[in-house]
């Protein structure tokens, strides 16, 4: 199954494009080729330039202590597992302090001259060959401990960021009930009665050869599944559809 998301806002939209560039830093700062290091720096100077105007911190701990009181409610509630609603809560907090003891984000980086100018050389097209930053092709020949160990640095001013909205996330995404849905010549419609979501979440099998484009608001959810052969622009599907959906809204 292919899982595919839609943010109902312009906040999840934000969250989500961190967490995937998040998850594209931490996959390339793994040990292997000084190539997958250079995609992960790359990664870094994006989450940098995308935390640089907005308050990402100051609104990812507003949803936590948002969420904290959400579920402190519900202790008393039947049917919640008091054990997993203590963990929770503790893991919140845990995150929120160590987010709210970093100053702005990613402000070291910005003071380390060489990153600094790394980052203007890998935003130009090619920028970070020998022939334009000889200290970073030498870098690149360190061994490849000293690497990691490098970008494990360079990366710890912005893991508590990455940590909130990790489980901002995943409270999100647990939010919602998977529901079963057709889309009848390739088209689907739902009214939401008034209710506001943040996410939309659709899964389609693979075999079916086919994509949702989604539009979404506070009134109504479309879908429309088109397919593509890497050629031509997608083109519209014209038989049903099955797949599985998930409105989810904290």
């Amino acid at each position: 199954m292919i899982l595919f998301e839609y943010p109902f806002n312009e906040r999840v939209r934000a969250l989500m494009r961190l967490e995937s560039l998040f998850d594209r830093m931490m996959f390339f700062a793994r040990p292997g080729d000084p190539r997958m290091h250079q995609v992960a720096l790359s990664a870094l100077f994006d989450l940098l330039d995308a935390t640089e105007r907005t308050d990402m911190k100051g609104s990812v701990l507003q949803d936590l202590e948002r969420q904290r009181l959400v579920l402190v409610s519900l202790r008393d509630h039947p049917g919640v597992n008091p054990k997993s609603l203590a963990a929770m809560l503790v893991e919140i907090e845990r995150v929120a302090a160590n987010l709210g003891a970093v100053g702005r984000t990613g402000q070291t980086l910005r003071e380390n001259e060489w990153l600094t100018s790394l980052r203007g050389r890998l935003a130009v097209p090619g920028g970070g060959t020998q022939v334009d930053m000889p200290s970073f092709h030498a870098w690149q020949y360190r061994p490849e401990q000293e690497r990691c160990t490098d970008l494990k640095r360079w990366m710890a001013p912005l893991m508590p960021l990455q940590a909130g909205i990790a489980i901002v996330m995943h409270l999100l995404r647990e939010s919602g009930q998977q529901t079963d849905a057709i889309a009848p010549v390739g088209a689907y419609q739902q009214m939401l009665a008034g209710k506001v979501y943040q996410l939309l979440r659709v899964w389609i099998d693979e075999s079916v050869g086919a994509f949702p484009e989604i539009s979404a608001n506070k009134y109504m959810v479309w879908i429309r599944f088109a397919s593509q052969d890497g050629e031509q622009k997608p083109q519209a599907v014209a038989r049903d559809i099955p797949f599985k959906m998930t409105l989810c809204a904290l």
